[in-house]
């Protein structure tokens, strides 16, 4: 089943998730229309390939194409309608940078997974729940309806000091033409009711001063108090699903209402000083004793810059944290001379500073708690623009920047144990300068907390790091968080842990998956809602007689499911978290031939099955094969050993063991479309092979012995074609068979 079918069949509430990140920038309708094609593509290399994004795009398009063939035969005018509308958007809107919509819908699919693993948890965690949090919600609301307020509030007084202006060059005229008289004609009637009227008038002026003045006031107090608050937490809130994106959490939407609120507060904050100067320019025409524009447009006008200044330094914010274009899933992670990306927005879209600001980045070195430099190569000076974001965001995309190690002044470069490295925070920093309207505002902004590593193979602890920083703290540049790093609440762990499957290998955990794991976390069952666990348990000890870490065996999993058991897992065949002594109690009273899949716990990477069988007295007996790694997976498909494998039961002929998948799938049902090939018991040497061979496959064959009872292990993939294996079964005995495959198997 898809991806999209299995988000179909969700439940209402997550459905309207679903709902939240599908718009114009991406149309629902082409993730449903072409549903199987996008899934089969890899949007995550390429959201940092701009050459593969090209040609996925110019697929995307080519694609709309045929669909608009097959509704315009059927007369759909609806449809054809909105899939011109979309080829239109693709062509125009991503043409000149087609890595946008690659990220977009690599996005879209990740938050997909995400929900999807979401639903089938039991309850909703800890984590997750309190993104979602109703009263931030209404907040959101509060903040996007004083924003518009206070912009019509600002728009309102434009017409008061407009009527001002009118007013006072009345009264201006009024009062020249009697001045322009001769002194007789001053003293008559006539001229002492129109005196009498421009005083009237002078009164109504300082009045209606005094009001704009007032108006003023109260745009500029009402613009602080949302500044002050709500704003504030809303940007605060937004950092923080940040960095819960960054590892692995929901997608973080709501930067571009946070970009409308700011441009608007700065437009508000911009009219608001016009009017200033306004009445500025009034003063100089015009002023008297008691004239309140002297005494309070100053302070106003003071406070308005104030205003402006933490404004444009609070919209200078890192779009997209720091991220190797080889490692999409582990942002935060840079490697020494290897390229990486990084995004930075200004909140303020403003056409005046569309290329007028250049932005400079650097690294920030933890000089307090490490001997290692760093220094940034590659293009590190950009400006800002509104061309290459899609949505037209005020924005730049550093896309070549390597960090190189300096050499200390021993003349060699810095080396510490790698626990040490990969608890080293560094972090990525950006200034600029806005100049704009006579204010020069001077802007800085910093990337989440990095850890540089000069090996891949310091990459899985070092995501660890990541991992534990942004989990435990919403502090952005704590760069000696190691130095004493807190306890993590287990429960919002083992939230986290689910994302990682969730996000990287496309399905979560469930409650008994977690279980599993806060007792392998934990070394006992525990009621994990307030269990706090320390750093050195997650990923500096070793497991109780392991030469390797949770985090190390974790790691491991993750890599063995991405490279070689990827669909099995996805389909949710692969229990993988239970134990030894888990699986028996759920396959003592299946039927023989009853199997489950699980990860090994005692070999990094390694997974295993166990079958239940019946011996002649009717007492229950398990067997296990030995773990298969990467290396035996390389060289045949997990599925394909599912279907060939053989156990070979003394002075029987062989026989393969597994019948149905845990609780009671037929293993065909559950494999069958993974298989490589349809099985093909014999083939006959003219059948195929080039050059007169027979072509030979890799079967898989166990030998369990009469006097043993426990679980054994598999022998090591023998060579063996079809036909040959064939020929074995009808001329050999099971002596000799037994003799060829022979090997001594251990319990695992």
């Amino acid at each position: 089943m898809s991806q999209w079918s299995q988000v179909q069949q969700l439940e209402i509430k997550f459905l309207e998730q679903v709902d939240q990140f599908y718009d114009d920038n991406f149309p629902m309708e082409i993730r449903h229309l072409l549903a199987q094609w996008i899934e089969s593509q890899d949007w995550e290399a390429a959201a940092n390939n701009e050459a593969m994004a090209m040609i996925l795009l110019q697929n995307l398009i080519i694609q709309v194409d045929d669909q608009l063939d097959r509704v315009s035969q059927e007369k759909n005018l609806l449809l054809i309608h909105n899939l011109k509308r979309v080829r239109k958007l693709l062509q125009g809107k991503y043409h000149g940078n087609p890595m946008h919509i690659a990220v977009i819908i690599s996005n879209c699919l990740r938050e997909e997974r995400r929900i999807l693993a979401a639903a089938s948890m039991p309850v909703q965690g800890p984590l997750e729940k309190s993104l979602q949090n109703s009263v931030v919600s209404e907040r959101q609301r509060n903040v996007e309806h004083k924003v518009s307020a206070i912009k019509n509030s600002a728009q309102m007084t434009d017409q008061d000091v407009k009527y001002l202006e009118d007013l006072q060059e009345e009264f201006d005229f009024r009062y020249k033409t009697i001045q322009s008289l001769e002194q007789n004609d001053k003293n008559s009637t006539l001229i002492k009711q129109e005196m009498l009227a421009l005083q009237a008038m002078l009164n109504t002026l300082d009045y209606k001063r005094k009001e704009v003045l007032s108006k003023i006031g109260r745009v500029i107090h009402e613009i602080d108090m949302l500044m002050s608050n709500m704003l504030t937490e809303e940007l605060l809130d937004w950092k923080r699903r940040q960095q819960i994106a960054c590892i692995g959490g929901p997608l973080h939407g709501g930067l571009d209402q946070l970009q409308n609120c700011f441009t608007l507060l700065a437009e508000s904050l911009f009219q608001v000083r016009r009017q200033l100067e306004k009445l500025d320019e009034l003063l100089t025409r015009l002023t008297y004793d008691g004239d309140p524009i002297p005494v309070q447009r100053p302070q106003l006008l003071e406070k308005v810059n104030f205003l402006l200044y933490n404004l444009f330094r609070n919209s200078f914010v890192v779009e997209r944290q720091p991220c190797m274009p080889t490692h999409p899933q582990r942002p935060m992670v840079l490697k020494t001379l290897i390229q990486f990306t990084v995004k930075l927005r200004l909140l303020i879209k403003l056409p005046e500073l569309n290329y007028q600001i250049r932005v400079k980045a650097t690294i920030d070195n933890n000089v307090l708690h490490s001997n290692r430099r760093f220094v940034l190569c590659g293009t590190h000076v950009k400006a800002m623009n509104m061309d290459e974001s899609a949505n037209g965001s005020l924005s730049v995309e550093f896309r070549h920047l390597q960090p190189k190690e300096m050499k200390t002044s021993a003349g060699s470069k810095g080396n510490e144990g790698p626990h040490m490295v990969t608890e080293e925070l560094h972090s990525i920093s950006f200034e600029t300068q806005v100049c704009l309207y006579g204010l020069t505002i001077n802007l800085e902004t910093s990337s989440l907390p990095v850890v540089m590593i000069s090996n891949v193979s310091q990459l899985p602890n070092a995501w660890a790091s990541i991992i534990w920083y942004n989990l435990s703290t919403n502090d952005p540049q704590n760069l000696s968080f190691f130095n004493n790093p807190p306890a993590a609440t287990l429960s919002q762990l083992l939230e986290v842990l689910s994302w990682q499957f969730s996000s990287y290998v496309g399905r979560g955990l469930n409650s008994e998956q977690l279980n599993m794991l806060a007792e392998k976390l934990t070394g006992q069952p525990v009621s994990y809602n307030d269990y706090q666990l320390s750093w050195a348990k997650f990923c500096k000890e070793h497991l109780p007689g392991k030469s390797f870490t949770f985090w190390v065996w974790l790691e491991a999993i993750l890599d063995l499911i991405k490279k070689h058991i990827l669909p099995l897992w996805i389909d949710g065949y692969v229990m993988g978290f239970v134990s030894k002594e888990k699986e028996r109690i759920l396959l003592k009273d299946k039927t023989p031939g009853t199997f489950l899949l699980r990860f090994s716990e005692s070999n990094l990477g390694g997974i295993t099955f166990t079958w239940v069988d019946q011996l002649e007295n009717g007492d229950v007996t398990f067997h296990s094969v030995e773990p298969y790694n990467k290396g035996r997976l390389s060289a045949l498909p997990f599925a394909d050993i599912l279907r060939d494998y053989k156990v070979i039961m003394a002075d029987n002929v062989p026989e393969n063991p597994l019948k149905y998948l845990y609780p009671d799938i037929p293993k065909d049902k559950a494999f069958g479309k993974h298989y490589s090939c349809q099985p093909n018991e014999v083939s006959k040497p003219s059948d195929g092979g080039g050059k007169g061979y027979v072509p030979s496959v890799f079967i898989p064959v166990s030998k369990i012995l009469n006097d043993s009872t426990e679980p054994h292990s598999p022998s090591d993939l023998l060579p063996m074609s079809p036909s040959v294996y064939a020929v074995l079964k009808e001329h050999l005995s099971p002596t000799a068979i037994e003799t060829a495959v022979s090997c001594e198997l251990s319990h695992s």
